[in-house]
């Protein structure tokens, strides 16, 4: 049995900057046995960190994202009901499926001029002011504000949701974390309820209620709340990050910024490297060993679970040069940052659209664009990569 690596006592700085933590684990291999230190307690787990190990890993059936195979229930299924992501082939396949038939490119695309007006709108209130938060002035109103019309929710206390949404995927404890997902679980029952009394209308939940596929296929109440579950977290909570880090990065590094304010065109290039450099997401959502395998000479036992750093895989040398430089010029095609495989991210597209639709109008609209102090603090535990607060000026 591989020792363990206790990351307990590297928690404070996992969290600030786990960068150079997972450079000293790669230096040692590409998989190890770590404990760590998460909201319910410590917890031990396989850790990938290495590039090539991590891209295998992600597309590797042996490793379920179903918890019963490895003999438990998770939490929020048991509460919210089946998703994507907590759900193998054949189960997997027939969810996606049912909600690829309304969630496509080109919904996506159709969403691109009210986009650049939200986008515009929360620009109109926020720089006369001279200084904001950014997240809380574009990188979350935004995001949130998509996701709720492409779904078809009302306008909800917005505030409230943050506060819920947060929890689930950042959580500061597991007794928070929880009674989050309970709230949640029932702000979603009763919306589905009324989207079922109110009659079909032109969105996306109303899509999913009624979609069926050939042999008459349908969504169960059960997975409807799921599926609502994840595109409602996951389609803001992920952008929210990536705008924040994507800022971030070029007001850090004066060279890039300058260089993408010459050149608009690299805007979707400084969008890639930020996924890369700063992906929103530090590690995939846990994978469970269906039968005894080997990862990079490791023998992973049947039942045991793994975490597969995308933060940690995208800084490996061996895949990226200097993989620590933010340049906006690189290539970064393979980045693992929607993941890879079956499970890669059904958002990617309009988490891509939401960025670079919101880092150019910014720039755009303020030219002398600065941090306006030190970020807030990067949020806990080992799933998202993003910081509270961004404060700038222009």
């Amino acid at each position: 049995m591989q020792r363990v690596i206790d990351l307990t006592e590297s928690a404070d700085l996992l969290r600030r900057d786990p960068h150079p933590v997972y450079a000293r684990l790669r230096d040692q291999g590409p998989v190890h046995r770590v404990r760590l230190a998460t909201p319910g307690g410590e917890w031990e787990t396989w850790l990938v960190v290495g590039y090539a190990e991590a891209r295998a890993a992600l597309a590797d059936h042996r490793l379920a994202k179903d918890i019963a195979k490895a003999g438990g229930v998770p939490m929020d299924e048991q509460l919210i009901g089946k998703y994507l992501l907590v759900a193998d082939p054949p189960q997997h396949t027939r969810l996606r499926g049912l909600v690829a038939r309304a969630f496509t490119m080109r919904r996506v695309e159709q969403l691109r001029p009210r986009i650049r007006q939200i986008t515009g709108g929360l620009l109109d209130g926020m720089l006369p002011h001279g200084r904001a938060d950014l997240i809380d002035s574009l990188a979350y109103p935004l995001p949130i504000t998509v996701i709720c019309e492409l779904l078809g929710v009302p306008e909800m206390d917005r505030a409230e949701f943050r506060e819920i949404s947060t929890e689930v995927v950042a959580p500061t404890d597991a007794d928070t974390e929880y009674a989050a997902i309970v709230r949640l679980a029932e702000y979603l029952t009763g919306l589905i309820e009324d989207k079922r009394r109110a009659g079909p209308t032109d969105d996306l939940l109303s899509d999913l209620i009624r979609t069926t596929d050939e042999d008459g296929d349908r969504l169960s109440a059960r997975e409807l709340r799921g599926m609502a579950f994840l595109l409602l977290v996951a389609g803001h909570e992920t952008t929210v990050n990536l705008i924040g880090n994507g800022v971030l990065a070029l007001l850090t590094h004066p060279d890039q910024l300058a260089a993408l304010r010459a050149d608009m065109t690299l805007l979707g290039a400084a969008v890639e490297e930020t996924l890369r450099w700063e992906g929103p997401v530090e590690n995939a959502t846990y994978r469970y060993a269906a039968e005894p395998l080997e990862i990079a000479g490791t023998d992973i036992a049947q039942g045991d679970d793994v975490l597969i750093g995308l933060t940690a895989a995208q800084r490996d040398g061996a895949r990226y040069a200097d993989p620590d430089r933010f340049d906006i010029r690189r290539d970064t095609r393979g980045h693992l940052a929607f993941g890879h495989g079956i499970h890669y991210c059904l958002g990617a597209p309009l988490a891509r659209l939401e960025a670079r639709i919101a880092i150019g109008t910014l720039l755009e609209r303020a030219p002398g664009l600065a941090l306006d102090g030190e970020p807030g603090e990067w949020l806990p535990g080992v799933l998202m990569r993003g910081v509270r607060s961004l404060p700038v000026r222009w």
